[in-house]
């Protein structure tokens, strides 16, 4: 459905389910359907994880790592964005995982999914940013004297990407919308050009390497994992690579508020754009590793292997053209992710979530209808992540490094948390009855606990060497959380409305959508 069938009983029929949830309509409400979808499918960006993270594969049990691996890590996000879909048709809300923890679990729990997701999304914002700075290096970067050797150059890079990002998102969520539109084209597009080449300028085609193991952890690997002699071990590291790739879709969640008949809208934006990415990220990862001219060779090369393959079979030509068109991907893949960060922290602000500037980074542009003050510290804070990530080391170790695991961890359990309140309050009074898109109450419960089991291994994984400091930093993070929460949080942090608050806030409504022009 465009937006152009939006009805105006559809148009009411949205507020409403807002205002029962005791909120204004603010934002502007005018994404469709597909662009629902494909604001997800361009932060899932399959042209960003999938090849920049493409080494995590043959690095650990070879080509068996892209032709079943990635089928099993899709399979592990596929579950989470179901179980997340049947609550997102309930509870169409921007910030979405802050609102289902709080209505289906607690306070507690909304604060918490909130800042865990708040700090994942701020930091994947600076990690999708400097990959896009070193594919930026490696491809065009030369022409413009730009090496990417220096932590200086790269900050100045995504700095320079990050505002413009911020810029397009400020200037209105159309704007935002026709960009990630063009991007799930130009993602499709790309993506069949790169395949058709890896196919056609493959040395030769050996399809047995896509079920077959083999162990590369170690020197073999380029020392992408540390050597083991446990395949059951390395299968699972290989899953970080689908498992990174397809993640991003709560965006769809998180922009509710501005999509055309939310509760339908948002849960098949949630579960189209996993599908999509999986099936063709699939095809893709299957494809580059069919074209490697030699496997021991290419997986020695650790993390150039992609790189180090293009060059050797693909005409110059034909290789820049497919190079460009991830370079653009992935500047709009940055671009969404602003979108999602922003909303989130707008929508928990809005309920006086952050300890200060609640009511400032709350504010809706009246010309814009954008939370511009939530888009902009969104933006200087991944720029300040990206400095430090730049300049600071842990033990020796990069802080990127350490960060982009754990923000793998912090997104997977901002999305645990609804799910497991979504389990416990299924059927109860807390949430008698699903939205209009629902699996069946036995199926959903299934859902959210392999969720729960699927959480555990995402832990596991992303705190294996060479990333076993990311567990001091979940530690450090939980005990500060858990700190800050009862020293402070506890007495002054309300959560969303419920009850008779909800009715208290007529007025409140009626002047915010007065004050964004939103006619009733």
């Amino acid at each position: 459905m465009s937006s152009d069938d939006y009805t105006e009983k559809d148009r009411h029929e949205d507020i409403k389910v807002l205002h029962g949830m005791g909120y204004a309509q603010e934002l502007q409400r005018s994404m469709s359907k597909f662009s629902n979808f494909a604001i997800s499918f361009s932060i899932i960006c399959i042209l960003s994880g999938g090849i920049n993270s493409f080494a995590q594969s043959i690095g650990s049990i070879g080509g068996a790592g892209a032709g079943i691996g990635w089928i099993v890590g899709c399979g592990v996000s596929a579950v989470f964005a179901l179980a997340m879909a049947q609550i997102a048709s309930a509870f169409p809300t921007a910030g979405g995982i802050y609102h289902w923890s709080s209505i289906l679990g607690n306070t507690f729990w909304g604060w918490l999914a909130a800042w865990t997701n708040l700090l994942g999304l701020i930091t994947v914002l600076g990690a999708i940013n400097i990959g896009t700075a070193f594919f930026f290096a490696g491809t065009f970067g030369p022409w413009f004297g730009f090496d990417g050797s220096t932590p200086h150059q790269i900050v100045w890079f995504v700095a320079i990407v990050t505002i413009i990002q911020a810029i397009f998102n400020h200037i209105g969520i159309k704007a935002t919308t026709f960009l990630t539109d063009i991007s799930g084209y130009i993602i499709f597009a790309t993506t069949a050009v790169l395949v058709l080449a890896c196919l056609f300028f493959a040395p030769s085609i050996d399809l047995s390497r896509l079920w077959t193991f083999h162990n590369y952890s170690g020197a073999a690997g380029g020392n992408v994992f540390p050597e083991s002699t446990s395949m059951v071990n390395l299968f699972l590291l290989c899953l970080l690579l689908p498992v990174y790739t397809i993640t991003g879709y709560d965006a769809s969640a998180h922009t509710s508020e501005e999509t055309v008949k939310a509760a339908h809208s948002v849960p098949r934006g949630i579960v189209t754009a996993v599908f999509w990415s999986s099936l063709i990220g699939w095809i893709m990862v299957c494809a580059i590793m069919l074209a490697i001219p030699d496997m021991e060779a290419g997986a020695a090369q650790g993390w150039m292997v992609f790189f180090n393959t293009m060059d050797t079979i693909l005409p110059n030509g034909l290789k820049l053209l497919i190079y460009f068109g991830i370079l653009i991907t992935q500047l709009l893949c940055g671009l969404a992710t602003v979108t999602s960060a922003s909303r989130m922290l707008f929508a928990f602000s809005r309920d006086d979530g952050m300890p200060i500037g609640s009511k400032a980074l709350a504010t809706v542009s009246p010309r814009f209808r954008t939370p511009v003050n939530a888009i902009w510290t969104a933006t200087v804070l991944s720029i300040v992540y990206v400095i430090l990530a730049q300049f600071i080391s842990i033990g020796g170790t990069n802080i990127y490094t350490i960060v982009v695991n754990s923000t793998l961890i912090f997104l997977f359990a901002s999305f645990t948390i609804p799910i497991v309140a979504g389990l416990i309050a299924y059927g109860n009074p807390k949430w008698p009855h699903p939205g209009p898109w629902s699996m069946s109450g036995g199926l959903f419960k299934l859902m959210c606990v392999l969720s729960i089991v699927a959480m555990a291994i995402i832990f596991w994984i992303a705190i294996q060497p060479p990333n076993d400091k990311v567990l001091s930093i979940v530690i450090g993070f939980v005990v500060l959380a858990v700190l800050i929460w009862f020293g402070v949080e506890k007495r002054r942090f309300k959560g969303p409305p419920i009850g008779e608050e909800i009715k208290k806030r007529a007025a409140i409504i009626a002047a915010a959508e007065k004050a964004v022009g939103e006619a009733n």
